[in-house]
């Protein structure tokens, strides 16, 4: 019989809650797998956002920075943890996922609990009045990643649900990456859906907040009727 590896410290449970899929989506945007078969990473410049990936755990990872030499910081959570690695392999993580994720096998009842924790990770919203036509006023909500076809999956199984289309552009600064963007009422239909996951306790609360802030504040500005039918 050959050698075990090392037991687990921590018990992470995997059967499927919001909580869990909200941080699944955190890790499917701002995760990362080790090598090793044991690493699992989570960074973000939002301490905030790794006290609530503890919390949707269960557990309380201790929370460290990570320089990039160049001055800038960012917060980390790493855990070792052979079974929480190997069921996210089995939904669909790898090392180096930035560039290799394609899908996660998340059930259909906690897929926006996922995308809002994809939201939170890596989403944006944003507004203006668009000076070319009058009383426009223009919102957009997107979500940005290294790999194109994880975004082509996202906006699949969002249209299949929300017959939302969207569509995906290409940008390069450093490297190359990819952004899923919804305009207007198709961005207001996801808005909604994402910010009424109430299930999940931890998530981003300022980025709740501002989503709060905005749908109350606009609702008289872009097609009144439409916009009401859609919250209501």
């Amino acid at each position: 019989m050959g050698k075990r590896g090392p037991k687990s410290k921590y018990l992470i449970k995997t059967r499927w809650t919001s909580n869990l899929a909200y941080a699944i989506g955190l890790l499917a945007t701002d995760g990362c797998l080790g090598k090793d078969g044991l690493l699992v990473d989570l960074t973000s410049k939002d301490r905030e956002q790794l006290l609530n990936f503890n919390k949707c755990l269960g557990h309380n990872f201790k929370i460290g920075r990570k320089s990039n030499g160049r001055g800038d910081f960012a917060w980390r959570v790493q855990m070792k943890n052979k079974l929480f690695y190997d069921f996210l392999v089995s939904i669909g993580f790898t090392p180096a996922k930035s560039l290799t994720i394609k899908k996660i096998n998340v059930p259909d009842r906690y897929f926006f609990s996922f995308l809002r924790g994809c939201f939170d990770g890596d989403g944006y919203t944003y507004s203006y009045w668009d000076p070319r036509w009058k009383s426009s006023f223009m919102i957009y909500t997107g979500f940005v990643s290294a790999s194109k076809p994880f975004l082509i999956w996202i906006r699949k199984e969002a249209n299949a649900r929300l017959n939302i289309m969207g569509h995906i552009t290409t940008a390069k600064k450093i490297n190359t990456y990819y952004q899923l963007k919804y305009a207007k009422n198709e961005s207001l239909k996801l808005l909604k859906k994402i910010s009424a996951q109430v299930g999940i306790l931890n998530y981003d609360f300022e980025k709740e907040g501002n989503l709060r802030e905005f749908l109350n504040e606009y609702t008289d500005f872009i097609y009144e009727d439409e916009f009401l039918a859609y919250l209501s």
